[in-house]
């Protein structure tokens, strides 16, 4: 399913790249891609208008359901930025020939992704073998399929035996809810939702212990980057100048603005966003992230693809996929 998708993403990808920046060019307005139920900083920034005016035009927003989406948003040339999207499906289109670069990282959550398995099952991280030959809801190509992945890998089920659904997060929450499936994997509101069916196998830190990293970031057409270098550079300022604020204070009235952009009541944002990290452009640039660990992550993730028959091949190197330009500029 994910090789097909991916080469669709190709063919588009050549076909998207001289539409992109004529949108930008002629037009003088950007159409950029998000998540709903995904409360972040740059969503108070969004709400006061603050990337038309440091950008000088016009931005339009458009909610996503998953990072493929995105993907194939941006190669279609719909999209010219899309903000917060899965490493996962950023490598799966890489790694399929779609020529997108990462900007920024938008946001790490390793306790916002995750599996969650159905109650009365009650099988845990002692007795997680009893997955094998179960039901589970993934959406493929996404942070929560490689997490799944390595997660299953950990605990030595064979994935040939599941029986793995397609899913975004707020319908494989749903199933498990009907007991449609006996797990499910996914992010955001969705799930939460899940949470209230079931109990998760690994916590965050205890995942990050076992390398799995969990990161969005900002993404773009690497044609779109090269001639509208500066409107990059103005954008990634205006999201680190709102993660800025949200780090140093964390009121109220921001928390109030931020739900209401998500889709999201005040206390469902708290929880939510209590669990992310927005790094600094001093730390995104620094060694742990772009500057270094972030392309050998995505050459894991890759691996991980590879291996399960997700995509065909990886990439050499994900260094090219990596342009730091604008946010230098931005800082």
């Amino acid at each position: 399913m994910i090789k097909k998708t991916t080469t669709g993403f190709v063919a588009a990808a050549l076909m998207g790249l001289t539409g992109q920046a004529a949108l930008a060019d002629g037009h003088g307005e950007i159409t950029v891609g998000y998540f709903l139920e995904w409360p972040m900083p740059f969503l108070a920034a969004k709400a006061s208008g603050a990337y038309d005016q440091a950008l000088g035009m016009k931005v339009n927003w458009v909610s996503f359901e998953t990072g493929t989406a995105m993907s194939a948003a941006m190669a279609s040339g719909d999209v010219q930025l899309s903000v917060s999207q899965g490493v996962p499906p950023f490598v799966v289109a890489t790694s399929g020939g779609q020529d997108i670069q990462i900007v920024d990282v938008a946001v790490s959550y390793s306790d916002n992704d995750n599996c969650v398995v159905k109650s009365d099952l009650e099988i845990d991280k002692n007795s997680a073998g009893e997955l094998a030959g179960k039901k589970v809801a993934v959406p493929l190509g996404t942070a929560a399929h490689y997490g799944f992945l390595r997660q299953m890998d950990h605990f030595g089920v064979d994935i040939s035996t599941l029986s793995i659904v397609d899913m975004a997060p707020p319908e494989g929450a749903a199933a498990l809810s009907q007991g449609a499936v006996d797990f499910a994997c996914g992010y955001g509101g969705g799930l939460t939702r899940m949470k209230e069916y079931g109990n998760v196998l690994l916590t965050g830190k205890e995942k990050e212990e076992l390398g799995i990293l969990v990161f969005d970031v900002t993404t773009a057409p690497a044609a779109f980057i090269a001639e509208n270098g500066d409107t990059v550079a103005k954008f990634v300022g205006v999201t680190a100048a709102a993660n800025a604020e949200w780090n140093a204070n964390k009121s109220d009235e921001m928390l109030a603005v931020i739900a209401e952009q998500s889709g999201m009541d005040v206390e469902a944002t708290r929880a939510s966003i209590s669990s992310f990290v927005f790094p600094s452009i001093d730390e995104q640039l620094s060694q742990a992230w772009l500057g270094g660990n972030a392309a050998t992550f995505m050459k894991g993730v890759a691996q991980v693809f590879v291996e399960a028959g997700s995509i065909d091949s990886a990439l050499d190197s994900y260094e090219g996929a990596i342009n730091t330009g604008p946010l230098e500029a931005a800082k």
